[in-house]
Protein backbone atom coordinates (compact mmCIF):
# COMPACT_ATOMS: atom_id res chain seq x y z
CA UNK A 1 0.00 0.00 0.00
CA UNK A 2 0.77 3.51 -1.14
CA UNK A 3 1.05 5.71 1.90
CA UNK A 4 0.58 9.32 1.69
CA UNK A 5 0.63 12.39 3.52
CA UNK A 6 -0.57 15.74 2.13
CA UNK A 7 0.03 19.30 3.55
CA UNK A 8 -2.85 21.81 3.15
CA UNK A 9 -4.26 23.57 5.87
CA UNK A 10 -5.98 26.10 4.14
CA UNK A 11 -8.11 28.05 2.60
CA UNK A 12 -10.68 26.39 1.63
CA UNK A 13 -10.71 26.45 -2.03
CA UNK A 14 -7.03 25.58 -2.49
CA UNK A 15 -8.36 22.44 0.02
CA UNK A 16 -11.27 21.49 -2.50
CA UNK A 17 -8.40 21.82 -5.13
CA UNK A 18 -6.11 19.80 -3.06
CA UNK A 19 -8.74 16.85 -2.13
CA UNK A 20 -9.57 16.40 -5.97
CA UNK A 21 -5.29 16.12 -6.61
CA UNK A 22 -5.86 13.15 -3.95
CA UNK A 23 -8.74 11.56 -5.86
CA UNK A 24 -7.30 11.64 -8.94
CA UNK A 25 -4.54 10.02 -6.93
CA UNK A 26 -6.62 7.13 -5.61
CA UNK A 27 -8.28 6.68 -8.66
CA UNK A 28 -4.96 5.84 -10.61
CA UNK A 29 -3.24 4.05 -7.70
CA UNK A 30 -6.27 1.87 -6.47
CA UNK A 31 -4.66 1.13 -3.00
CA UNK A 32 -3.04 4.05 -0.97
CA UNK A 33 -3.85 5.50 2.19
CA UNK A 34 -4.04 9.19 2.22
CA UNK A 35 -3.76 11.57 5.19
CA UNK A 36 -3.88 15.44 5.93
CA UNK A 37 -2.79 17.59 7.60
CA UNK A 38 -5.83 20.38 7.64
CA UNK A 39 -6.10 23.95 9.42
CA UNK A 40 -9.20 23.47 12.29
CA UNK A 41 -11.24 25.19 11.04
CA UNK A 42 -11.07 23.41 7.64
CA UNK A 43 -10.69 19.97 9.35
CA UNK A 44 -14.16 18.63 9.41
CA UNK A 45 -14.58 18.75 6.28
CA UNK A 46 -11.87 17.46 5.01
CA UNK A 47 -12.76 14.47 7.52
CA UNK A 48 -15.98 14.18 5.69
CA UNK A 49 -14.30 13.56 2.18
CA UNK A 50 -14.46 9.82 0.99
CA UNK A 51 -10.57 9.99 -0.34
CA UNK A 52 -8.93 10.99 2.78
CA UNK A 53 -8.13 8.34 5.57
CA UNK A 54 -6.92 10.47 8.55
CA UNK A 55 -6.49 14.28 9.15
CA UNK A 56 -3.60 15.98 11.58
CA UNK A 57 -5.43 19.70 12.45
CA UNK A 58 -3.05 22.45 12.58
CA UNK A 59 -3.53 25.70 15.04
CA UNK A 60 -1.97 28.26 13.16
CA UNK A 61 -2.87 30.77 16.19
CA UNK A 62 -1.88 28.40 18.58
CA UNK A 63 1.95 28.06 20.30
CA UNK A 64 5.30 26.92 19.67
CA UNK A 65 5.12 24.28 22.24
CA UNK A 66 1.35 23.10 20.11
CA UNK A 67 3.22 23.24 17.13
CA UNK A 68 6.35 21.04 18.21
CA UNK A 69 3.61 18.98 19.36
CA UNK A 70 1.64 18.45 15.66
CA UNK A 71 5.32 17.87 14.28
CA UNK A 72 6.00 14.79 16.53
CA UNK A 73 2.19 13.42 16.19
CA UNK A 74 3.03 13.35 12.33
CA UNK A 75 5.97 11.77 12.81
CA UNK A 76 4.47 8.82 14.11
CA UNK A 77 3.40 7.29 11.07
CA UNK A 78 5.62 6.27 8.19
CA UNK A 79 4.99 7.72 4.55
CA UNK A 80 5.95 6.62 1.53
CA UNK A 81 5.82 10.50 0.08
CA UNK A 82 4.91 13.70 1.57
CA UNK A 83 3.44 16.50 -0.12
CA UNK A 84 3.52 20.16 1.06
CA UNK A 85 0.68 22.19 -1.17
CA UNK A 86 1.15 25.25 0.84
CA UNK A 87 4.15 26.16 0.09
CA UNK A 88 4.69 28.34 2.79
CA UNK A 89 7.17 28.51 6.05
CA UNK A 90 4.75 26.90 8.51
CA UNK A 91 3.73 23.97 5.91
CA UNK A 92 7.39 23.45 4.76
CA UNK A 93 8.75 23.02 8.82
CA UNK A 94 5.79 19.99 8.38
CA UNK A 95 7.42 18.43 5.92
CA UNK A 96 10.49 18.68 7.28
CA UNK A 97 9.07 17.13 10.42
CA UNK A 98 7.35 13.87 8.34
CA UNK A 99 8.94 10.88 8.33
CA UNK A 100 9.01 9.84 4.06
CA UNK A 101 10.88 8.10 1.99
CA UNK A 102 10.03 11.22 -0.66
CA UNK A 103 9.32 14.58 -0.04
CA UNK A 104 8.09 17.55 -2.72
CA UNK A 105 7.10 21.15 -2.15
CA UNK A 106 5.41 23.46 -4.48
CA UNK A 107 7.44 24.70 -7.75
CA UNK A 108 5.89 28.24 -6.57
CA UNK A 109 6.52 27.98 -2.72
CA UNK A 110 7.51 30.95 -0.76
CA UNK A 111 8.77 32.70 2.31
CA UNK A 112 11.54 30.40 2.19
CA UNK A 113 10.10 26.72 2.02
CA UNK A 114 12.12 25.92 -1.01
CA UNK A 115 15.49 25.74 1.33
CA UNK A 116 13.65 22.87 3.23
CA UNK A 117 12.84 20.64 0.35
CA UNK A 118 14.84 20.67 -3.27
CA UNK A 119 12.66 17.81 -4.94
CA UNK A 120 9.02 20.30 -6.57
CA UNK A 121 7.38 19.35 -9.57
CA UNK A 122 7.10 21.37 -12.88
CA UNK A 123 5.30 24.42 -13.24
CA UNK A 124 2.61 23.95 -16.17
CA UNK A 125 2.88 25.59 -19.74
CA UNK A 126 1.22 28.87 -18.76
CA UNK A 127 3.68 28.85 -15.70
CA UNK A 128 2.95 30.89 -12.54
CA UNK A 129 -0.45 32.19 -14.31
CA UNK A 130 -2.01 28.84 -14.93
CA UNK A 131 -5.09 28.04 -12.89
CA UNK A 132 -4.47 27.01 -8.62
CA UNK A 133 -5.84 23.37 -9.71
CA UNK A 134 -3.50 22.73 -12.77
CA UNK A 135 -0.48 23.78 -10.38
CA UNK A 136 -1.32 21.17 -7.62
CA UNK A 137 -2.08 18.39 -10.45
CA UNK A 138 1.44 18.56 -11.06
CA UNK A 139 2.34 16.64 -8.03
CA UNK A 140 0.37 13.38 -9.85
CA UNK A 141 4.06 12.75 -12.55
CA UNK A 142 6.05 12.62 -9.43
CA UNK A 143 3.91 9.72 -7.57
CA UNK A 144 3.99 7.94 -11.33
CA UNK A 145 0.09 9.56 -12.15
CA UNK A 146 -1.36 11.54 -14.78
CA UNK A 147 -1.85 14.87 -14.05
CA UNK A 148 -5.67 14.96 -14.94
CA UNK A 149 -8.46 15.01 -12.75
CA UNK A 150 -10.82 11.67 -11.64
CA UNK A 151 -13.95 11.46 -14.07
CA UNK A 152 -15.81 11.48 -11.18
CA UNK A 153 -17.42 14.04 -8.97
CA UNK A 154 -15.89 14.61 -5.19
CA UNK A 155 -17.61 12.91 -2.46
CA UNK A 156 -18.03 13.25 0.86
CA UNK A 157 -19.72 10.99 3.80
CA UNK A 158 -20.97 11.73 7.02
CA UNK A 159 -22.58 15.18 6.75
CA UNK A 160 -22.90 17.27 9.42
CA UNK A 161 -26.37 17.40 11.62
CA UNK A 162 -28.68 19.77 8.74
CA UNK A 163 -30.88 22.66 10.24
CA UNK A 164 -32.57 23.26 7.12
CA UNK A 165 -36.11 22.15 6.65
CA UNK A 166 -36.68 18.45 5.47
CA UNK A 167 -38.21 18.97 2.20
CA UNK A 168 -35.61 21.10 0.83
CA UNK A 169 -33.86 18.52 -1.25
CA UNK A 170 -37.27 17.97 -2.81
CA UNK A 171 -37.44 21.61 -3.53
CA UNK A 172 -34.02 21.36 -5.94
CA UNK A 173 -33.43 25.08 -4.67
CA UNK A 174 -31.43 27.23 -6.00
CA UNK A 175 -28.39 28.34 -3.94
CA UNK A 176 -26.43 31.73 -3.41
CA UNK A 177 -23.30 32.29 -1.49
CA UNK A 178 -23.25 36.02 -0.91
CA UNK A 179 -20.04 36.17 1.40
CA UNK A 180 -16.18 35.63 0.35
CA UNK A 181 -13.29 35.51 2.59
CA UNK A 182 -12.06 38.89 0.85
CA UNK A 183 -14.14 41.69 0.91
CA UNK A 184 -13.49 43.22 -2.35
CA UNK A 185 -14.78 40.14 -3.86
CA UNK A 186 -18.37 40.36 -2.80
CA UNK A 187 -20.96 41.51 -5.44
CA UNK A 188 -23.93 43.58 -3.87
CA UNK A 189 -26.31 42.44 -6.24
CA UNK A 190 -27.71 39.03 -4.31
CA UNK A 191 -30.44 40.92 -2.89
CA UNK A 192 -31.97 42.45 -5.92
CA UNK A 193 -31.52 39.19 -8.21
CA UNK A 194 -33.20 37.18 -5.35
CA UNK A 195 -35.95 40.14 -5.89
CA UNK A 196 -35.94 39.53 -9.16
CA UNK A 197 -36.46 35.56 -9.07
CA UNK A 198 -38.41 35.61 -6.31
CA UNK A 199 -41.12 37.86 -8.24
CA UNK A 200 -40.54 36.15 -11.80
CA UNK A 201 -40.22 32.48 -11.08
CA UNK A 202 -42.75 31.22 -8.16
CA UNK A 203 -41.74 27.66 -8.67
CA UNK A 204 -38.46 28.61 -6.88
CA UNK A 205 -37.36 27.50 -3.98
CA UNK A 206 -33.68 30.03 -2.93
CA UNK A 207 -31.18 29.58 -0.13
CA UNK A 208 -28.44 32.18 1.19
CA UNK A 209 -25.75 30.17 2.41
CA UNK A 210 -21.91 31.30 3.86
CA UNK A 211 -20.39 32.27 6.80
CA UNK A 212 -21.69 35.55 7.22
CA UNK A 213 -23.23 38.18 4.52
CA UNK A 214 -25.59 40.90 4.34
CA UNK A 215 -29.17 39.85 6.14
CA UNK A 216 -31.55 39.85 4.12
CA UNK A 217 -34.78 41.79 4.47
CA UNK A 218 -37.17 39.71 2.29
CA UNK A 219 -40.70 38.97 3.79
CA UNK A 220 -41.37 35.69 1.75
CA UNK A 221 -42.29 32.78 3.56
CA UNK A 222 -39.62 29.72 4.21
CA UNK A 223 -41.22 27.45 1.43
CA UNK A 224 -39.66 30.38 -1.34
CA UNK A 225 -36.80 31.61 0.72
CA UNK A 226 -34.87 29.88 2.88
CA UNK A 227 -31.65 31.97 5.17
CA UNK A 228 -28.65 29.92 5.94
CA UNK A 229 -25.95 32.51 6.28
CA UNK A 230 -24.30 31.83 9.32
CA UNK A 231 -26.30 29.07 10.49
CA UNK A 232 -24.62 25.93 8.45
CA UNK A 233 -21.55 24.41 9.51
CA UNK A 234 -18.84 23.77 7.24
CA UNK A 235 -19.15 20.18 6.59
CA UNK A 236 -22.92 20.32 5.81
CA UNK A 237 -22.02 22.44 2.75
CA UNK A 238 -21.64 19.43 0.47
CA UNK A 239 -25.11 17.87 1.45
CA UNK A 240 -26.53 21.67 0.08
CA UNK A 241 -24.84 21.81 -2.24
CA UNK A 242 -25.69 18.51 -3.72
CA UNK A 243 -29.42 18.95 -3.59
CA UNK A 244 -28.86 22.67 -5.62
CA UNK A 245 -30.22 22.95 -9.01
CA UNK A 246 -27.63 25.68 -9.58
CA UNK A 247 -24.93 27.52 -7.34
CA UNK A 248 -24.47 30.81 -7.64
CA UNK A 249 -20.53 32.30 -5.92
CA UNK A 250 -18.93 34.92 -5.82
CA UNK A 251 -15.02 33.93 -6.45
CA UNK A 252 -14.77 31.89 -2.95
CA UNK A 253 -14.76 28.35 -1.42
CA UNK A 254 -18.11 26.93 -2.22
CA UNK A 255 -17.45 27.92 -6.11
CA UNK A 256 -14.81 25.42 -6.03
CA UNK A 257 -16.50 22.58 -3.89
CA UNK A 258 -19.75 22.89 -6.24
CA UNK A 259 -17.31 22.90 -9.45
CA UNK A 260 -15.60 19.65 -7.75
CA UNK A 261 -18.84 17.80 -6.99
CA UNK A 262 -19.98 18.58 -10.71
CA UNK A 263 -22.70 20.91 -10.07
CA UNK A 264 -24.13 24.01 -12.31
CA UNK A 265 -22.32 26.59 -11.17
CA UNK A 266 -22.49 30.35 -12.19
CA UNK A 267 -19.08 32.25 -10.61
CA UNK A 268 -18.99 36.94 -10.54
CA UNK A 269 -15.03 37.48 -10.58
CA UNK A 270 -14.01 41.25 -10.29
CA UNK A 271 -10.42 41.53 -9.14
CA UNK A 272 -9.15 38.41 -9.03
CA UNK A 273 -8.34 36.47 -12.58
CA UNK A 274 -11.17 33.77 -13.41
CA UNK A 275 -8.30 31.86 -15.85
CA UNK A 276 -6.54 31.29 -12.52
CA UNK A 277 -9.55 31.13 -9.96
CA UNK A 278 -12.62 30.41 -11.78
CA UNK A 279 -14.72 26.84 -11.48
CA UNK A 280 -12.71 24.06 -13.02
CA UNK A 281 -12.25 23.02 -15.94
CA UNK A 282 -12.96 26.47 -17.13
CA UNK A 283 -14.08 24.52 -20.61
CA UNK A 284 -17.04 23.34 -18.93
CA UNK A 285 -20.58 23.31 -19.87
CA UNK A 286 -21.66 23.14 -15.98
CA UNK A 287 -19.80 26.38 -15.37
CA UNK A 288 -20.09 29.93 -16.37
CA UNK A 289 -18.37 32.83 -15.21
CA UNK A 290 -19.22 36.32 -15.63
CA UNK A 291 -16.60 39.34 -15.18
CA UNK A 292 -17.35 42.35 -13.71
CA UNK A 293 -16.43 45.39 -16.03
CA UNK A 294 -13.10 46.89 -15.34
CA UNK A 295 -12.74 44.49 -12.55
CA UNK A 296 -14.87 46.54 -10.58
CA UNK A 297 -18.02 43.87 -9.15
CA UNK A 298 -20.34 47.77 -8.36
CA UNK A 299 -20.13 47.93 -11.58
CA UNK A 300 -22.33 44.56 -12.54
CA UNK A 301 -25.60 44.95 -12.50
CA UNK A 302 -27.81 42.33 -11.24
CA UNK A 303 -30.02 42.32 -14.77
CA UNK A 304 -26.49 40.63 -16.50
CA UNK A 305 -26.56 37.86 -13.76
CA UNK A 306 -30.13 37.47 -14.21
CA UNK A 307 -30.29 36.46 -17.94
CA UNK A 308 -27.78 33.87 -17.10
CA UNK A 309 -29.55 32.52 -14.35
CA UNK A 310 -32.77 32.48 -16.32
CA UNK A 311 -30.94 31.06 -19.51
CA UNK A 312 -29.27 28.10 -16.72
CA UNK A 313 -32.56 27.60 -15.51
CA UNK A 314 -33.61 26.57 -18.67
CA UNK A 315 -31.23 23.91 -19.69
Amino acid sequence: MLRVLIIKPSSLGDIIHALQVAQSLRAQTGDVEIDWVAAKAFAPLVKACAVVDDVYEFDRHGSVATFAKLCQQIRQKKYDWALDMQGLARSAMLLAAAKATHKARRADSREGAALLCRLKPKLPPKGRHSHALDVLLQFLPLLGCKAELAPEPLEFLHPAQMNWPADLAARAPVVMFPDSRVKKKEWSGFYDLTVKLMKDRPDLTIVWAGSNGPEPELDWPEARFVNLLGRTKLDALPELIKMARLVICNDSGPLHLSAAMHKPVIGLFGPTDHERFGPYPLNSPRHAVIRAPNGKLNLLSHEIVLMEVVKRLKG
